[in-house]
Parts: structure tokens; sequence; C-alpha cells
């Protein structure tokens, strides 16, 4: 007790230089955990919206369906299990067709993917209702980016080329009903959707699909021969390897902000035994031990860390929380980079966040305080008191 009461009223005595240095390292406190909060935030938010427009709960793939190898295309249909029928009338499951096409955009070609779904689905976030409307005519569906790149707006008239399951080439023009915006590459970026039925009839294959997705609904009993089931995990697992390679940059840039923060506390503890020398000396001769002034200049190290928490609780949790509320708006330039972002990411901050960085900055700290105060162990107190550390 009689060690914290000096360190505090060493600290007080310091005046500006101690409160400077809390300042610092206060804002190490909210700047790591702003920037793990917006990292944990941005990985959050691209796997929820992956789940909302693409993967769903749980897919069911063809059994010769591979969605890196475009050539399986051709093979990779299957007929839809008669006991998911309801389901899919019920728009719980969505199943999807998927070809190779090409269209051809101001006079050029290019290839795509043409992909088939039922209007009334549910599960994912794709506006389908928009395609409902004229029989005679095929509504489509292309993403936000897909329509910039090759100047598509609503309402315009696209001939696409197909080969069907006899491989046979066919053409029709389809309309665009709706330009969706969404953060997920894997449903925009070369791809046009178009009513199942519509696909199913084109290809020649009635009833049949590539893949099924469901919803929060768990699977039916079935006959699954022929398809595999890709749990979450699975379908997810490309971006939980994105999010590691993140996670690392973050800690690279964790560390630096850390020992930014400890070489100001490291130079204040240097600085401080180096004036301090008759202090120092008077202390040890009027009995206390040199252990026992080392362990007073470490826990005056330590306490800037605790004063720090003080004070980046008082202006950082306001901060904090309305980022969290509000979200940081991202910049519209991230899209012409090739950036799939939202518009605004909300940052998440959890209590084993905050509490492991205050813990972790608390030990630096104490040790970096600890580094420059072991020379006190060698100091001589005739030689302190005359201001001369040998």
């Amino acid at each position: 007790m009689l060690t914290f009461k000096l360190a505090i009223r060493n600290l007080i005595g310091a005046g500006l230089r101690t409160w400077l240095n809390v300042f610092v390292l206060s804002l190490s406190y909210v700047v790591i955990i702003y920037m793990n909060g917006m990292l944990d935030g941005w990985n959050r938010q691209a796997k929820t919206d992956m789940i909302h427009w693409d993967t769903g709960q749980g897919q069911l793939w063809q059994k010769n369906y591979d969605p890196v190898d475009p050539f399986t295309l051709q093979n990779s249909f299957g007929p839809i299990p008669g006991e998911l029928n309801n389901l899919v009338k019920e728009g719980q499951i969505a199943p999807v067709l998927i070809t190779m096409a090409s269209f051809y955009p101001e006079g050029r070609i290019q290839s795509i993917l043409l992909k088939g779904i039922p209007d009334n689905q549910k599960v994912l976030d794709l506006p389908t209702a928009s395609m409902i409307g004229d029989s005679t005519e095929i509504s489509a569906l292309v993403g936000k980016r897909m329509a910039q790149s090759n100047r598509i707006k609503v309402g315009d008239l696209i001939t696409l080329r197909w080969r069907d399951r006899n491989g046979t080439f066919d053409a029709a023009d389809v309309r665009i009903a709706a330009i969706f915006d969404t953060n997920v590459p894997t449903v925009d970026a070369g791809q046009i959707w178009i009513p199942l039925t519509r696909l199913q009839k084109m290809l020649q294959v009635p009833g049949e699909a590539t893949l099924l997705i469901r919803g929060k609904s768990e699977w039916p009993s079935f006959n699954s021969e022929g398809w595999v089931s890709k749990d979450l995990k699975t379908l997810t697992a490309e971006i939980d390897q994105i999010i590691k390679g993140k996670s690392f940059s973050s800690a690279v840039m964790y560390l630096i902000l850390l020992l930014l923060a400890m070489l100001a506390i490291f130079d204040t503890q240097v600085l401080s035994i180096f004036r301090r020398q008759r202090e120092i000396g008077t202390q040890i001769a009027l009995g206390m031990t040199r252990w026992q002034v080392v362990k007073l200049f470490t826990v005056e190290g330590a306490m800037h860390g605790v004063l720090a928490a003080i004070l980046a609780a008082i202006y950082g949790i306001p901060f904090l929380a309305s980022q969290s509320r509000f979200g940081i708006p991202m910049p519209k330039a991230t899209d012409s980079m090739g950036l799939a972002v939202a518009e605004k990411i909300f940052p998440v901050y959890s209590i084993g966040l905050i509490i492991i960085t205050i813990v972790f900055v608390l030990i630096t700290a104490t040790i970096v305080s600890y580094l420059p105060a072991r020379r006190i162990s060698k100091m001589n107190p005739t030689e302190a008191i005359r201001g001369r550390i040998q």
C-alpha cells in the first residue's frame, strides 16, 4: 500500500509529463480496439452477406458439379428429389440450375454463367419477385457491377446463346427486369439470373437442378442418391481463410501501436530514473531496499496503463458506441478498385476483445517499466545522492 501511495504521489508530481504519456497510451487503447472491432465487423458482415446472398444455410450439389471447373456444368444436372418439392413450392428451398452461355453487349461476345432460380424463393436476398411478369418474355436479373461493366440498364433487351443437354446451340432475347446491389461477387460478376422453369425448358432438363439451397428449415428425409451435402462450414471455408489472412495483418498493426505506446513509457522511466537520482539515493539511505525502489518505479509505470484505461473509457466509450451504432461509411471509390464492400461497416466490440486488450497493455506496460528500473539495483546510494550513477 505504501508503494502504491508513493507511486500515485510521484505521478501527480510529474505533472504534464505523466498526462501526456497517459493520453498517448489511452489513444493506443482506443485505436487498437477500434481497428480490431472494425475488422471483426467487416468479417462478420462479409460472412452474413455471403449466407444471405449465396450459400444459404446449406446446400446439396449434384455429384458432378464442380464450381471451379465450368466444363462440368454440361453434365451437372440432376432431378430434384420428390420429397423436397413441397419445400421448393413454398420457397423454403431454392433449386439453382447453372450453365455456360454467351451474350453480346455492344456487339461484343462475352462468356457468362446463366443461372435459373425460382421467382418465388425466400432463401436468398436476390429480388427474384421482379422476374414475375409477362410470360411471353424472359425476365432476367443482373448485379450492379455486372451492369456497370457492360452498360446494362433496366428494360434492356439482351441476346443470349447457350447449348442444351443434347449439345444443340440456341439463342433468345431476355429483358432486364431488375439490377440488384450486393457485396457478394459470387452472385454478381459475369452472371445473369432467369426463372428456373425457363432455363429448364431452354436446356431441356425439366425438373432438374445443379444445386439446392436451403433456408432456416432443416433437410427432410429424402433419397440423396446423386447429391452431395455441403454444410455451412464447408461453403464458407474460403472466406474464413481470407479472414485469417486479414487477422494476421491486423496483428501486425496491433503490435506497431503497442510498441509506440511502450516506447513512450520506456523513455519516461529512463528519464525519470536519470532525473531522480538524489531521490533514489535518499530513499535507499533512509532504509528502503533497492528492490523496494525498483518495485516503486515498476508500479509507477504500470499506473500509466491504469490511468490510460480510465481516460480511454471516458472518451473512447462514446466514440466506439457511436461507430458501432451508426457505422463507418466506406468511400464509393472502393467499387472502382474492385473491392466489394458495403456502404457502411458496423464495428463489433466484444467484451473479450476489450478485456484482452486492456490486460495485455497493462502487462506489457509493467514489463517495460521494470526493464529500466533494474538499474536501480546496481546503484551506489552515496553516488546517487551526489547526482551520479555509476
